[in-house]
């Protein structure tokens, strides 16, 4: 725990997942029972796959890959959902960590292409994605940004986890 807290792949503690589940629908208000789904379907395949950041055993941050973030873009794929972290817990980098270990997991895995849904307009940038087009969010009047992240061959960045 060398930044003050332990990054997990949830596949590696199963026995979080309910507590995570119920954490990511605290924050985004998608049913609990599509969480609960999504994780148990993590098995050896890189999609779907659910991480978490503890501190002393709470939850202060997360972030999902799934194959689609609910927008009318299937070709997309696979897309990094639910990233969050705690108010306390912001300006450290997390997110940035979050979004590194979810990308590099990927990359490992021979995926070098992902993409993420957004209304944020400047936040993912620092992190390597680029603008692509618009979406359509289900059941959403409004469009949404989709952004993509090309990773190639690069190397993880040097950040540990």
């Amino acid at each position: 725990m060398k930044h003050g807290y332990e990054m997990i792949d949830l596949r590696e503690r199963p026995a979080l997942a309910e507590t995570a589940a119920e954490w990511f629908h605290g924050k985004w208000g998608i049913p609990v029972e599509e969480y609960r789904a999504s994780m148990a379907a993590s098995g050896d395949a890189p999609v779907p796959r659910w991480y978490a950041a503890l501190r002393d055993g709470r939850i202060i941050g997360g972030v999902g890959v799934i194959e689609n973030d609910f927008h009318d873009r299937r070709d997309l794929t696979p897309n990094v959902c639910a990233l969050y972290v705690e108010e306390d817990c912001r300006c450290q980098g997390l997110a940035g960590a979050l979004l590194e270990r979810a990308c590099g997991d990927l990359r490992d895995a021979g995926i070098t292409t992902v993409y993420l849904v957004t209304d944020h307009t400047s936040f993912y940038e620092r992190y390597g994605w680029e603008f692509l087009c618009m979406v359509q969010g289900e059941g959403e009047t409004e469009l949404s940004r989709m952004y993509v992240r090309r990773m190639g061959n690069y190397p993880r960045l040097s950040h540990k986890f």
